[in-house]
């Protein structure tokens, strides 16, 4: 189609559009190599075939907001099909009447999905650019008073009309060249779109078709080359990135997994992040994966809470630095802000309750959660800086290990009058309780340890605890930012445990089950870890524990702690239990993998809550309350804590109780408790 001058153009323009892209490409590789950390290429290798289907089917998008994500799926299919129709019409441009993929059924299917997933594109399009910039939705922005880099509130609307512009265009202008041609050559039943829109050429010559097909050729290609440069500042990069994101990220056990810091290396002058660098390299990828759809700060409870913290801010706020900084960055220079300065505040830094809502619902695979700690690392261990009201817990950790500073001889009180064997007096359980530090010292948890070991002994479970020699797991520290303190208490636990040696280990508290089980690998301890409420599963289908039906109808919803449900998917067992009861289960609008946090988490459970419209407890409480039902059941106890001081304010009838309780409450098996 082209001719020889035309083609000697579109060669040169190749190169030109092809070196200013590499030029930016190559600024981003040295911006990502100044992170920490390698990529672990025998994992990706494993992750191909998981990442391909991510991408073909767009699975993690459509996990919230259907019909946006209708939209954008729209979009990015006819985008990635795009790459082949483009590859196929400069070979048809180039070669004289050829005819890409050839006239068989192969060109016949080719041709309609280009067809019909231009058609898709076009119309995504629109509807998108209409619902950010004509119905302007809610959910594409923050609030005035969240930390956003001053670029960003313009840049993102800017950045959206440009982009969306090029799609709009550059496919527009490849579908009305292909009208052209069939305006031409005659209609082809397999591009219905395009033939009935070449009806509209019927009265053009010959000479007029071809001149118009030329032009919208050049116009649709010719975008293409002046995007490309441009495309590796877009946010719209994260069509690139996404899929490298699903790739290449560290392999991990649960979201809130974190690494183990090297205290024993001198050469390490500071610890977790202070500047845009320091964080890994995966991090810094994030920015340019992102999407900045919003939807982690839909889901943050912080954020919906009031406070300052914006998850996708601080994602946004990374990615328009290093657009602005990014050459400083990639020359080995020092950026030139903190990430406190730019990035989060250091009041949306303490906000955090680490849930991990912002990664798991995230589409591109972003962690921003694992920032935020890393932030916190840095402020704890190299500056000393943190929340006052953490010293308390702190000290308790460090003096007693637990941070309700409560002496290891009290550690067995809660199980005064009970039949609960210590490691001393049954060396050889099947199964090792670990009881936790508020089971074993808050008064109102330690209910829940009570009812657990009632239950335990009726159902003639051969288990023993660590009694005294039981230290806290290290988990609010580590949440925290104390690494130090973590370190200390994981490496203890970890000896105890490996001299131990248990065959199973069951927990009370979602946080001790995270902690020991995707945790302490790092330092040289791997056990099988269950949680109570799946021990309870367990014991009810072996038919081990008989339950009195209920004499009441009773309504029960149930909350799903987030380092349960989120951190280590235990979604069914807890909900079986409650049904074992014969009770009406109400189930919360945000439950299981989207369930709403507590407050409790990211050791909020021993400060104040940073300044907001409401707390996060009693936002959580209200939904509960809203059910109607008679009984909120968790199944953690700082959920327990934090949920019943929200009833207290709240001034509500619902009841707030353990799942091992309302079981406790029914059992009928022979208890010898």
């Amino acid at each position: 189609m082209l001719t020889l001058p035309e083609k000697l153009i579109f060669a040169v323009a190749v190169i030109v559009s092809l070196t200013l892209t590499w030029r930016a490409a190559q600024r981003i590789i040295a911006i990502l190599r100044r992170g920490s950390g390698k990529i672990d290429w025998a994992a990706a290798r494993q992750r191909i075939g998981s990442t391909l289907v991510k991408v073909i089917t767009f699975q993690p998008v459509f996990r919230a907001r259907f019909g946006p994500s209708l939209l954008h799926g729209m979009v990015a299919w006819g985008f990635l099909y795009y790459l082949l129709v483009n590859f196929g019409d400069v070979l048809q441009a180039y070669i004289p009447d050829f005819i890409f993929l050839g006239e068989g059924w192969l060109g016949d299917v080719y041709r309609l999905g280009a067809d019909l997933l231009s058609a898709a594109i076009l119309i995504g399009m629109v509807a998108l650019l209409l619902r950010r910039f004509i119905l302007r939705s809610p959910a594409l922005t923050t609030r005035e008073d969240v930390l956003l880099h001053p670029k960003a509130r313009f840049g993102i609307r800017r950045d959206s009309a440009i982009v969306g512009s090029f799609i709009l265009l550059h496919v527009g202008g490849r579908f009305f060249g292909e009208t052209f041609r069939l305006a031409a050559a005659g209609k082809d039943s397999w591009q219905p779109f395009a033939s009935a829109v070449s009806g509209l050429w019927s009265g053009w010559s010959h000479q007029a078709l071809a001149i118009a097909e030329h032009a919208a050729f050049w116009f649709a290609l010719g975008l293409i080359l002046a995007f490309l440069p441009y495309f590796l500042y877009s946010k719209h990069i994260h069509l690139f990135f996404a899929p490298l994101n699903f790739w290449l990220k560290p392999a991990r056990r649960s979201i809130g997994e974190l690494s183990r810091l090297n205290f024993d290396d001198e050469t390490i002058e500071a610890f977790g992040a202070t500047r845009l660098e320091d964080l890994g390299w995966e991090q810094l990828m994030d920015a340019y994966a992102c999407i900045m759809c919003y939807r982690c700060q839909e889901a943050c409870p912080a954020y919906n809470t009031g406070k300052l913290l914006s998850p996708a801010a601080l994602e946004i706020n990374k990615r328009y630095f290093l657009n602005f900084e990014g050459a400083r960055i990639a020359r080995g220079e020092a950026s030139s802000q903190t990430l406190i300065e730019f990035a989060i505040p250091k009041e949306a830094v303490w906000a955090c309750t680490a849930c991990g809502a912002c990664v798991d619902i995230c589409p591109v695979g972003n962690e921003p959660m694992r920032d935020i700690l890393d932030i916190r690392r840095a402020l704890v261990l190299n500056e000393n800086t943190f929340p006052q009201q953490l010293q308390a817990a702190f000290r308790g950790m460090e003096r007693n290990a637990n941070p309700w500073n409560i002496s290891a001889a009290e550690r067995m009180k809660w199980a005064e009058g009970l039949k609960v064997p210590t490691i001393e007096q049954n060396p050889e359980p099947e199964l090792l309780w670990w009881v936790g530090c508020a089971p074993a010292t808050d008064a109102r948890a330690q209910k829940t340890a009570r009812a657990f070991a009632a239950i335990l002994n009726a159902a003639g479970v051969n288990y023993a605890v660590l009694g005294k020699n039981e230290q806290c797991t290290g988990d609010s520290a580590r949440r925290a930012g104390n690494e130090f303190i973590f370190n200390e208490l994981a490496s203890a636990n970890v000896a105890l445990l490996n001299e131990v040696a248990p065959k199973r280990i069951v927990t009370t508290c979602p946080h001790c089950l995270h902690a020991l089980k995707n945790e302490y690998p790092a330092f040289g301890g791997s056990y099988t870890v269950i949680h109570h409420t799946q021990l309870i599963s367990e014991l009810l289908a072996a038919g081990k524990l008989k339950l009195n039906p209920s004499a009441e109808a009773t309504s029960i919803t149930y909350h799903d702690p987030c380092y349960l449900s989120r951190h280590n998917q235990v979604l069914a067992e807890p909900r079986q239990d409650l049904q074992a009861l014969g009770v009406n289960l109400v189930e919360l609008p945000r439950r299981e993998a989207k369930s709403f946090c507590c407050g409790a988490g990211g050791a909020q459970m021993w400060k104040e809550e940073e300044h907001g419209k409401e707390r996060v407890s009693a936002n959580r409480f209200h939904e509960a309350a809203d059910t109607g039902a008679s009984v909120l059941a968790v199944s953690c106890p700082f959920c327990m804590i934090m949920l019943t001081d929200a009833k207290k304010d709240a001034n509500s009838d619902i009841e707030v109780k353990d799942i091992a309780e309302l079981i406790a409450e029914r059992q009928i098996t022979g208890s010898n408790s």
